[in-house]
């Protein structure tokens, strides 16, 4: 019988959507965060504690899903992912207290953190080895288009209509991302194993630390972690920091628009740079360029070079999770590749836990944004020195299935 296919702009529009729609739902926590800090009088360390909250839910789903993913196969974990997102943002903008906003959250992380790895580990699975790279970090490019999509929503929505508004614009498009994802076929590399090449969640777990992966297990796990310690701890805090810098509430929604919009350049260089460099120059140039960023926007003392600042560190930091969600599938073999990357990103997310909490403990205290923004810079940096040092080139290599 032959097997159903699908074209790869096709497969890229479908998983795209989905992440697009993820993004939006992260993307508006920001600004959400800034509307609930008024309206339910919150203190630094609450809101810092939504940001975790929801990275929490990340790092149990990229490793619960991901490790399901070789287990039940891409796509229909792919698609329950976006159940356990759709249905947890439509019921949280019901919620009328922190302690259930702060549950759903956990619930839409799961579906979040679950999602991205797999729906990355099924595309790179579906194309050739030459385009991988280009397409998986095309694929992310759907984060930046959410990303805009729910910068508009937060200036033009949130401040008129209310957050609650806001969240139900996000989940109700998911519900059709999640009908276009029933004629989607499963990666054809996953569906090509034997079944003795399938191995328990367990089993699976003890190979990706296994002698063979040891080395590429730690290179993704140090990178995972300072990637989204910064990258949470920064953009999650962006509406609050312009707010402490002195803007209003409105026009600090604006800024950060301006700087989102850098994004989409940041992705699509690194789309044209990762086939032609290779993903180990892309990670850690974008890096370096992150870490520099991040330093002058904490030290930022007038408008412009805040804004000019702001949008280097979109550009350099969206490219480089780019790269790194093609980087990490590529590091494992299709019978624990799922296991693999959902475990890396699960990792990660307790970088993702520890930034906003941090952003917040140390905002409470007095410590200046300048300071907390220089803890970030030297995350971003180490990150990039581990994959200078060790990481290994994959480049047009074929994709191992064993």
């Amino acid at each position: 019988m032959e097997k159903k296919k699908i074209s790869e702009k096709r497969l890229l529009a479908v998983a795209g959507l989905g992440w697009l729609f993820d993004a939006m739902d992260v993307g508006m926590l920001s600004f959400i965060i800034v509307a609930l800090k008024q309206e339910w009088g919150l203190t630094a360390g609450q809101m810092g504690w939504i940001g975790s909250v929801n990275s929490i839910g990340m790092a149990v789903g990229a490793l619960l899903f991901g490790s399901l993913s070789d287990k039940a196969g891409r796509k229909n974990i792919f698609i329950i992912t976006l159940l356990f997102f759709s249905i947890g943002s439509g019921l949280s903008a019901a919620a009328t207290t922190l302690a259930v906003f702060l549950i759903l959250r956990f619930f839409i992380g799961m579906g979040l953190g679950g999602e991205l790895p797999v729906a990355s580990t099924l595309v790179s699975e579906s194309v050739p080895a030459h385009q991988r790279g280009k397409v998986v970090v095309l694929l992310e490019s759907f984060w930046a288009i959410g990303w805009i999509a729910a910068a508009l929503i937060s200036y033009f929505v949130i401040p008129h209509y209310g957050w609650r508004i806001a969240l139900i614009l996000s989940a109700i498009p998911a519900l059709y991302t999640l009908y276009l994802r029933w004629s989607l076929p499963d990666s054809p590399r996953y569906e090509s194993l034997e079944p003795q090449q399938k191995s328990s969640v367990m089993q699976n777990m003890k190979k990706v630390w296994g002698k063979k992966y040891l080395r590429q297990t730690l290179v993704l796990w140090i990178l995972w972690f300072c990637v989204v310690f910064s990258y949470y701890g920064m953009f999650l805090w962006l509406p609050s920091v312009m707010v402490l810098k002195g803007f209003s509430l409105i026009k600090s929604f604006e800024y950060v628009l301006i700087m989102t919009l850098a994004q989409l350049p940041g992705y699509f260089t690194a789309a044209w740079l990762i086939e032609k460099a290779g993903r180990k120059f892309v990670l850690v140039t974008y890096l370096l360029g992150t870490a520099a960023s991040a330093y002058f926007f904490g030290h930022a003392a007038n408008l412009p070079s805040l804004i000019t600042s702001g949008i280097f560190l979109s550009f350099f930091n969206l490219g480089a999770w780019g790269a790194m969600y093609a980087y990490t599938p590529e590091q494992y073999p299709t019978s624990f590749r799922g296991t693999g990357s959902g475990m890396a990103a699960s990792f990660g997310r307790i970088g993702g836990i520890l930034g906003p909490l941090a952003a917040g403990y140390l905002l409470e205290r007095g410590v200046s944004v300048s300071a907390i923004f220089t803890i970030f810079t030297i995350s971003v940096f180490a990150g990039a020195a581990v994959v200078l040092i060790f990481g290994k080139e994959t480049k047009n290599t074929e994709l191992a299935k064993g």
